[in-house]
C-alpha cells in the first residue's frame, strides 16, 4: 500500500485544530464567530480520506464536521476562517453557516453542496455515483473510470432516512459509492446505542448483500491509512460500493455551546488518551519520519501560518446586504459553475413560442403530449434521464413512459426502489454531474417522504452563491380524478411547494400547455415541478393538436381563455375548463352568471402572471379565484393579498376565493363534490360578485 506524504497529514491536522482552537478560544468568545463546530479527533481519518481522492470526477458528500476533509481537498485556511465569521469572501458569501461546505475541484475531490440536515448527504452522492457509470458507458467519457463518490457521516446520520436510502440504491446497483463513518460514540449526547443495535455499524452490516465492509481505528495512522486506501481501492475497481467505520474521539462537545456534562470525566480522560494528533507524532518520530525539533517548527510555522489567515479573514468586508436576494433562481446570464446539462457545455437547440401543428385535425390528450415531449427530449439530450417507481418496464403507473427504455435503454429510463428521499436526493447528484434528471413522484402525496431533498434542493443556488446548482424536473400527478377521489392520491398541494424557495412550479390545463411548459422546464435551468392533473391526462377537456418538437412557453405568463370586462376570474389546472363552463352555460339555458367574464389561466403559479392579474382587474373591477388546494394558506390566498396591497383602488368589491374545504378529499363522489369547487359552485361565486 502506498503510504501517504505523512508531514503533509500532520501539516493538515495541525492546521485544522489551530483554526479550531483560535475559534474556540478568541473568535466566539470575542463574538468574530457565533456558530462553530470543533473537528477535534476526527482530523487524521478525513485528511487520509481526502487525500487518496485524487481522480478527475471523484467527489465527495461531507457534513458539518468535516472541515479538515475540507481543508485536504484545497479550502484555504482563509476561507475556513471567512466561512466561520460570515464574510463576503467565505464560500457561500455568508449565506450559509461556515460549517455547511461545498467546493470546487482544487486537485482533490469535488465536494458536493452540503445541507444542514443530518443525513441529507447520502442520497445526492448517490446520483454522482450514477453519473460515474452513464458519463462512461453511454457519454463514452472515459475520463470518468475509477472515479468514486464518499459520502461522510457521524454514526449519529446512520439512523437517518437518507442513509438507508442510498445504502440500499447503491448496493442494488453496485455502484462506486464509498460510506464513511466517523463513529465517535455520540448524536449530540445520545450514545451510539440509540442509533444501531450493539453500537457497532460494521458489525451489523457485516452480511449485507453487495457491501465491502471495513472496521477500523480511526485514531491509529496505520489502521486507519491501510483501511482507507483498502476500501477506496475496492470501489475503484468498479465490483461494488464500500462501507468503512471508523471509531474516534469526539474531543470537544457537538458544537461551541456542548459543555459534554453527559459525559463522565473518566470516560472524556480515555478518549483524550485516543487524540490522534498525538498518537500521529509518536508514530511519526518513532518512525524516523520527523524529529521532535521539526514537529515543533512545523507546530510554529501552521500557527503563524492560520494566525495570519485569521487577520485577513477579518479584515474582509461583510456581505453587500443588497446581494441577499440574488441567485433564488438563474437570471438568465450567471450561469452557474457545476451542476446541470448547460454548465457541462451541452447546448439546447432554440424553442419557439409559436405553436406549429404539423397533424391538423388530430387533438392528443395531455398524457400523449407528456409523452410525445418526452421521447423528442430523450432523442436531443444525450444527458437526459427518466426514472421513479414503475416507469421502467411497466411505463409508469399513469403510461406516460410506456415503451421508452426499450427504446431508450436501461440507462436513461430506469425503475426506482420505493423510496422518494432516494429518487430526489439522486436527482440532485445526476444534475450536479452534468446531466438533466428527469424523476417522477406516482402521486403528489407521495413526495412528502422527500420533503428535505426538496428544500434543499430549492436553496441550494441560492446558498452557494450560483456556484451550484440542480436543475431537475419532476413530473407529479395530482389532483381527484375522473369519476373519484381519497385523502391519498388525490392531494393537489401546490402552495406547499409554491413555498418550497428556488422551485418553478408548471400547472398545464391542456396539451399544448404541456407540451410548451415541460420542454422549457426540460431546457430550463431551474428546478421544477411539473404537475399532471389526473383528471385531465386522458379527457376530452384537455385535448389539443400537438404544437410542434420547438414549441416552448415562458414560465410566468398565463394565458387569457375568455376575455371579458366585467369580472376576472383567476385558475389554474383542471379548474379552468370548469370555469369556462361555469360562465359558458348551453344556449337558452337560464343559469348564466350574466354580464363580460374573463378567465385567466395562470399555467404557472411560480413565478406567477401577478401584471396580467393586475391588468384584468383594472378594467372588470372584480375578482374571484378558483383553486382546487384547500381554502385555508391555499395559492390563492397569495394572490387575493397581492390585490388587496397593489389593486386596492380598482376593486368595486370583495376578493372571492373558491377552493376546496379545508378536509382531505373524500373517497365517496358525492362527498368528495361536496367539498371540491364544482361547476355549480362556480357559477355561484360568479353570479353572486356579478351583482355586487
Amino acid at each position: 500500500m502506498p503510504y501517504p506524504n505523512w508531514r503533509d497529514v500532520a501539516r493538515l491536522m495541525l492546521t485544522s485544530r489551530a483554526i479550531d482552537h483560535l475559534e474556540e478560544t478568541e473568535l466566539v468568545p470575542g463574538g468574530k464567530v457565533t456558530y462553530q463546530f470543533s473537528a477535534r479527533g476526527h482530523e487524521l481519518a478525513q485528511v487520509l480520506l481526502a487525500l487518496t481522492l485524487d481522480q478527475p470526477h471523484d467527489a465527495a458528500a461531507v457534513y458539518y464536521r468535516s472541515r479538515p476533509f475540507l481543508l485536504a481537498s484545497g479550502l484555504t485556511i482563509e476561507e475556513a476562517f471567512a466561512g466561520s465569521m460570515a464574510k463576503a469572501g467565505s464560500p457561500t458569501g455568508g449565506r450559509d453557516i461556515g460549517v455547511v461546505h461545498m467546493l470546487d475541484r482544487r486537485g482533490h475531490a469535488l465536494v458536493l453542496p452540503a445541507a444542514g440536515d443530518v443525513g441529507a448527504q447520502y442520497t445526492p452522492a448517490v446520483g454522482w455515483a450514477q453519473a460515474i457509470g452513464y458519463r462512461q458507458r453511454v457519454l463514452k467519457e472515459n475520463d470518468w473510470a475509477r472515479s468514486i463518490v464518499a459520502a461522510l457521516g457521524g454514526d449519529g446520520s446512520t439512523a437517518a432516512n437518507g442513509f438507508w436510502a442510498a445504502l440500499n440504491i447503491v448496493t442494488t446497483q453496485q455502484l462506486p459509492y464509498l460510506f464513511f463513518i466517523e463513529d465517535n460514540a455520540y448524536g449530540i449526547s445520545v450514545p451510539s446505542s440509540y442509533q444501531t443495535p450493539g453500537g457497532n455499524l460494521a458489525k451489523n452490516l457485516a452480511s449485507f448483500a453487495n457491501l465491502f465492509v471495513l472496521d477500523g481505528d480511526g485514531t491509529d495512522p496505520l489502521d486507519a491509512s491501510s483501511k482507507i486506501d483498502q476500501a477506496v481501492q475496492h470501489v475503484r475497481t468498479g465490483v461494488g460500493p464500500a462501507l468503512i467505520r471508523l471509531s474516534l474521539p469526539r474531543l470537544n462537545g457537538h458544537s461551541f455551546v456542548d459543555n459534554q456534562n453527559y459525559k463522565s470525566p473518566e470516560l472524556r480522560e480515555a478518549e483524550a488518551q485516543r487524540d490522534p494528533l498525538p498518537r500521529l507524532k509518536a508514530f511519526l518520530c518513532d518512525q524516523n519520519l520527523i524529529a521532535e525539533t521539526e514537529w515543533e517548527q512545523l507546530e510554529r510555522s501552521v500557527a503563524a501560518e492560520v494566525r495570519a489567515a485569521c487577520e485577513c479573514a477579518l479584515a474582509q468586508p461583510e456581505p453587500d446586504r443588497s446581494s441577499a436576494t440574488r441567485h433564488v433562481f438563474f437570471d438568465g446570464g450567471n450561469l452557474q459553475q457545476i451542476g446541470g446539462a448547460q454548465a457541462d457545455g451541452f447546448t439546447f437547440k432554440p424553442g419557439s413560442n409559436v405553436p406549429h401543428p404539423t397533424e391538423p385535425g388530430v387533438r392528443l390528450n395531455l398524457l400523449d403530449a407528456v409523452k410525445r415531449t418526452l421521447e423528442v427530449e430523450l432523442n436531443e439530450n444525450p444527458r437526459l434521464l427518466i426514472f421513479g417507481e414503475d416507469v421502467g418496464v411497466k411505463g409508469g403507473v399513469h403510461g406516460a413512459t410506456t415503451d421508452m427504455q426499450l427504446k431508450h435503454s436501461l440507462d436513461r429510463v430506469f425503475d426506482t426502489s420505493l423510496n422518494e428521499d432516494g429518487i430526489i436526493g439522486r436527482s440532485v447528484g445526476l444534475a450536479l454531474a452534468g446531466l438533466t434528471p428527469v424523476p417522477e413522484i406516482q402521486f403528489r402525496k407521495y413526495a412528502d417522504p422527500a420533503t428535505e431533498q426538496i428544500n434543499n434542493t430549492g436553496t441550494l443556488r441560492w446558498r452557494t452563491q450560483s456556484k451550484f446548482a440542480a436543475p431537475i424536473v419532476v413530473r407529479v400527478p395530482v389532483g381527484f380524478g375522473r369519476k373519484t377521489g381519497d385523502p391519498w392520491h388525490s392531494v393537489s398541494g401546490e402552495a406547499v411547494h409554491a413555498k418550497s424557495l428556488g422551485w418553478r412550479i408548471a400547472i398545464p390545463s391542456n396539451a399544448e400547455d404541456a407540451v410548451g411548459l415541460l420542454r422549457s422546464a426540460l431546457r430550463g435551468n431551474d428546478p421544477t415541478f411539473f404537475y399532471e392533473h389526473r383528471a385531465l391526462l386522458d379527457t376530452a377537456q384537455a385535448r389539443r393538436p400537438y404544437p410542434g418538437d420547438d414549441y416552448m412557453l415562458p414560465f410566468g405568463v398565463a394565458s387569457i381563455v375568455q376575455a371579458g370586462d366585467d369580472l376576472t376570474v383567476v385558475t389554474w389546472g383542471a379548474l379552468v375548463q370548469r370555469c369556462v363552463d361555469a360562465a359558458n352555460p348551453p344556449e337558452g339555458s337560464r343559469s348564466a352568471p350574466g354580464g363580460s367574464i374573463e378567465i385567466i389561466d395562470l399555467r404557472t403559479i411560480v413565478p406567477w402572471d401577478k401584471a396580467a392579474v393586475l391588468k384584468s382587474i383594472a378594467k372588470t373591477g372584480k375578482c374571484l379565484i378558483v383553486h382546487e388546494d384547500g381554502l385555508t394558506a391555499g395559492f390563492g390566498a397569495e394572490i387575493a393579498a397581492t390585490i388587496a396591497d397593489e389593486a386596492f383602488f380598482d376593486l368595486d368589491a370583495p376578493i372571492r376565493r373558491l377552493a376546496t374545504l379545508d378536509v382531505p378529499i373524500p373517497y365517496n363522489p358525492g362527498l368528495m363534490y361536496a367539498v371540491t369547487p364544482t361547476l355549480e359552485k362556480i357559477r355561484a361565486e360568479m353570479e353572486r360578485l356579478m351583482r355586487l
